[in-house]
Formats: C-alpha cells, structure tokens, sequence
C-alpha cells in the first residue's frame, strides 16, 4: 500500500485540534465523547486519508465509551505495533496509508474473533452505505 505522508503543518490545517492530537500525537479523547455514531450500515473511514478501517456490521457496545469493532474492514487497512507508555504494554491500531493512531486493541472481544479494537471515534468518518 502506498504510504501518504505530510507534514506536521499540512496535519495541523487538515485536521481538528482533537483530531490532530489523537491521530498524529497518538492521543486518547475521553470515553463517551462519540456516542452519536450512527446505526446504519456503512464504513467508517481514517479521518487522515480516507481509508477505510472498520465496517459498522462490525461494531458493538463494549461498555468502554469508545467505539469497538471486532475486526477490522479489510486486514491490510490496519496495522498495529506495541504501545509501552504509561507503564503498561498494549498493541496499538494505526492506519497503514498514513500511519494515524486510531487506538488499541485488546483480547477481550466477542467471537468470532475474540478481539477488542478499542477506536477514538474523533479518528473516524462515517461512510452510510445507502
């Protein structure tokens, strides 16, 4: 997949000031804040680059305050890498075109897969499929 990049500039003016700290600082917005995710079928897309990441048949209530999906759209829109700030080891989710940080996975999703995607919905746009 061919890789976007853009400087820290071109980030800054593309994105909110939320949105910029999330997905470019590898941030974290407080639980709860994205709760008005629609109920429709479609995908939702890196706020970035417009890949899709996560698919709405996907997605389910964790109880968490963050969107969770417990798969990704396609395996190759999602990558991750190991996250050891803050003391703890986690994987975190980024999006492999422009490297975004969208969140954290964890081992404690439902079937089939098992997996919790643990997502910042202000890294997401929704794409309503009609």
């Amino acid at each position: 997949m061919e890789k976007i990049e853009k400087s820290d500039a071109e980030w800054r003016e593309q994105l909110s000031p939320e949105a910029y700290a999330v997905t470019r600082q590898h941030g974290t917005e407080r639980a709860g804040t994205h709760e008005d995710f629609p109920d429709g079928p479609g995908t939702y897309n890196c706020v970035c680059c417009g890949l899709p990441v996560f698919d709405q048949a996907h997605k389910f209530d964790s109880g968490t305050g963050w969107p969770s999906f417990y798969k990704p759209a396609d395996d190759e829109n999602v990558e991750t890498s190991e996250d050891r700030k803050f003391f703890m080891k986690r994987t975190e989710v980024h999006c492999a075109r422009c490297e975004a940080h969208l969140g954290h996975v964890f081992p404690d999703g439902p079937e089939p897969t098992g997996l919790r995607y643990c997502i910042n919905g202000v890294a997401l746009d929704f794409d309503r499929k009609d």
